[in-house]
């Protein structure tokens, strides 16, 4: 049997995101750092739908000023 620890990703607000959704191309609102390395950027839309995933996935989290996340709270 294997034991594997969650660890809860950083979260920070920024206040304006420049990137693009890289599912859509809309505005980013949420930028994750992957503990594996690379980023990904979402818009509001693709950032609430995939809120879980997110917050098991990323390793930091930037959120938008302004943005109601459905993830994680902000540090």
């Amino acid at each position: 049997m294997t034991q594997s620890m969650a660890t809860r990703a950083t979260v920070t607000v920024a206040a304006e995101l420049t990137d693009r959704c890289d599912r859509c191309g809309a505005a980013g609102k949420v930028k994750i750092g992957l503990a594996g390395g690379g980023e990904l950027t979402f818009c509001g839309h693709h950032a609430n739908r995939f809120a879980d995933g997110i917050g098991t996935a990323a390793e930091r989290v930037v959120v938008e000023s302004g943005f109601g996340w459905k993830g994680a709270q902000p540090i």
